[in-house]
């Protein structure tokens, strides 16, 4: 059968939590109570890695890492990285309840993906104990994939090794990796599947990349809404995406297309 068999997606900012906002709020906290200052974009700049290896690129920012020396008159160390990380847990876990609903169009697209024979598989950046309070209230709401991983499921190789999406492909007995869709939110999901192989899309409105909830977004005019999906699209294209998509009703005709891409030879990355 020459075709997609499966599509696996990012958990917060694609599938649930528009905007991706419960672990951006908290690293500016942690940084802020250890005096320093850190902006929104620095906070989502390696949005979907693995939380503690999140921390750990912020430290390595330029900027960041010279507010560092100047405020302790030394360079960060791997014990400040896990100090942040000890202080970030626990901040996340007393509110991940409340950002578990599914995007609107999710729900409705799964079910239009598995009634045509798809199987649903998921990776994410947060830890299996983070997954424990998501996975059973996004449920609740409405969305479960067939099967989801952590880092902790791959010796805390998360984004952007491709590991997770081989236990995906292994779990849902997918056949080869030119019949997977990864479909993310961020540069390091995007990564994650161009090292896996598998075909790669980025999906814009909702998107940790794009930055704004859906209040905000919907405030926008029809053109502001126009650029700020373009610029986010343009970001995840030079990141190396096959596709990018507004929102993800436009996924099925998406799959559709790359079926034919498939039919006629084409693979990953060889447009």
């Amino acid at each position: 059968m020459n075709k997609v068999e499966g599509v696996i997606f990012d958990w917060a900012g694609t599938t649930v939590d528009f905007g991706c906002f419960a672990p951006v709020n908290v690293f500016i906290d942690i940084f802020k109570n250890a005096g320093i200052e850190v902006i929104m974009e620095e906070a989502r700049e390696p949005m979907g890695m693995l939380k503690i290896d999140h921390i750990r690129a912020m430290l390595t920012m330029p900027r960041i890492s010279t507010k560092w020396e100047e405020t302790y008159k030394r360079p960060f160390n791997e014990q400040d990285v896990e100090n942040l990380y000890a202080e970030f847990e626990p901040e996340l876990m007393s509110s991940l309840i409340e950002y578990t609903d599914p995007i609107p169009e999710v729900v409705e697209t799964v079910q239009l993906l598995r009634s045509q024979g798809l199987k649903i598989g998921s990776t994410t950046g947060y830890t299996q104990t983070m997954m424990d309070v998501v996975v059973p209230n996004a449920l609740k709401k409405g969305y479960g994939p067939d099967f989801y991983i952590t880092p902790d499921g791959t010796n805390s190789l998360g984004r952007p090794y491709p590991y997770m999406i081989y236990r995906n492909m292994e779990a849902l007995k997918l056949s080869a990796s030119w019949k997977v869709v990864k479909v993310g939110d961020t540069a390091s999901d995007i990564k994650e599947a161009v090292n896996a192989g598998v075909w790669s899309v980025g999906i814009a409105i909702g998107s940790s990349e794009m930055g704004l909830s859906l209040d905000e977004f919907n405030a926008l005019s029809k053109e502001d809404q126009e650029k700020v999906i373009s610029k986010t699209e343009k970001s995840f294209l030079q990141n190396g995406a096959d596709f990018t998509i507004k929102s993800m009703s436009e996924l099925p005709q998406l799959i559709e297309r790359i079926n034919d891409l498939i039919s006629e030879g084409k693979r990953p990355y060889a447009k």
